[in-house]
């Protein structure tokens, strides 16, 4: 299993930019679709408290939204968990 995990969706904008973030730090990631999978948006809301797509996690680390996770790219957060995970960017 992936060490990145985003909850998605095939239309949601954010998600793609969330996406598009990890394919050019060359970040593999596990990808579930809540719009093709019964049953796992409710997974994801229980876990995060959240409904919206995408909804990130780097390790046991709860990153957020699309907008968390540009956050902690600029401000460098984001490498440090990913290094923490033993991801190496």
């Amino acid at each position: 299993m992936s060490k990145v995990v985003m909850y998605t969706t095939g239309i949601c904008p954010f998600c793609i930019m969330a996406k598009r973030i990890f394919d050019d730090m060359k970040v593999p990631y596990e990808e579930i679709r809540v719009d093709k999978h019964l049953g796992k948006r409710e997974e994801m809301m229980e876990i995060t408290n959240r409904r919206t797509v995408p909804q990130v996690f780097i390790g046991d680390h709860y990153v957020g939204g699309c907008d968390d996770m540009q956050d902690a790219l600029r401000s460098g957060q984001l490498n440090l968990w990913l290094k923490e995970a033993g991801i190496y960017v």
